[in-house]
């Protein structure tokens, strides 16, 4: 899927020469040590919640979901990283079949990513709309079994998405329906909270009875998803542009920018969990223990 994946490669030789804006690079090295940073970080994420007991709940659920997301993205840059390498060390043939069946694996995953990302942030905004607003019912309305299942359709959705995104990535209306998944989230996320909005108004003497948590996990949705928007939206923005306009000297201008829209990318899986130990006093105290080698209860 190069021409989505790393399509500043595809502009055409005039749109460069009438673009005065020079294509940024940035040293590899840097994108492999974000991306290291960003697996292990989530991995640690999703150790924390296996090992104890406490944190086997819906809401970690999907949080791991947004973690296994975020650690596809890191993935994705360390095995391209290491398939460059072993290219360049002689060991694949360049444009072999091996070579291109790997690229396409790592491509799978990268959009993989997006879309895990995408519909974990979806559910966890609904989970939080019920958990305000539905309290007294959540654990009957949200139980462990119906939490798998969503998970199972979700992450089965995403795989055959990204397969076949990878399969049929030179045709438009393919880069149409990768493009359009990104907007339609935020628009289906805003109009949950215009409505949560409309209801807090109409109950806020009950919301206001509420555990502190339950408006605290809708505060780190809102910090998650401003994060999500910042790094992952220049890069969406990237292939619309190279889609419609790559001879454009202003698109190619914009486009020069891959690389540093390329990090993003790679901080936004270092930034997740940070945010989940922060506004988290239960995963925080899980990170603790793990790092210092103590006996999780």
């Amino acid at each position: 899927m190069k021409h989505i994946i790393n399509p500043y490669e595809n502009i055409n030789n005039s749109a460069r020469n009438n673009s005065d804006c020079p294509p940024v690079v940035l040293p590899e090295e840097i994108f492999f040590t974000i991306s290291i940073v960003g697996v292990l970080e989530n991995l640690i994420v999703l150790l924390a919640v296996i090992k104890n007991k406490n944190l086997q709940s819906p809401m970690y659920f999907f949080i791991c979901s947004l973690a296994i997301s975020d650690m596809l993205g890191s993935l994705y840059k360390i095995l391209e990283n290491i398939l460059i390498m072993f290219r360049n060390m002689g060991y694949l043939k360049p444009r072999g079949n091996f070579e291109t069946t790997a690229d396409d694996i790592i491509d799978s995953m990268f959009i993989l990513s997006l879309l895990g990302s995408i519909f974990s942030l979806s559910v966890i905004a609904v989970d939080r709309y019920i958990t305000i607003f539905h309290a007294l019912k959540y654990h009957s309305i949200v139980t462990m079994r119906r939490t798998v299942v969503i998970l199972t359709i979700i992450w089965t959705f995403c795989t055959g998405s990204g397969i076949t995104m990878v399969v049929f990535s030179h045709h438009i209306p393919t880069v149409l329906t990768f493009t359009s998944l990104f907007p339609l989230m935020l628009v289906f996320i805003l109009c949950l909270y215009v409505h949560m909005f409309l209801l807090a108004r109409s109950h806020a003497r009950k919301i206001s009875t509420l555990p502190r948590a339950n408006m605290k996990g809708a505060i780190t949705l809102t910090i998650l998803l401003g994060v999500f928007i910042f790094c992952w939206a220049p890069f969406v923005l990237h292939v619309l542009l190279m889609t419609f306009c790559p001879n454009n000297p202003y698109c190619a201008c914009y486009m020069s920018l891959f690389q540093v829209n390329g990090m993003l990318i790679m901080c936004n899986a270092v930034i997740d969990p940070f945010i989940y130990a922060f506004r988290s006093p239960e995963l925080r105290d899980a990170f603790k223990k793990m790092i210092f080698l103590q006996q999780v209860p």
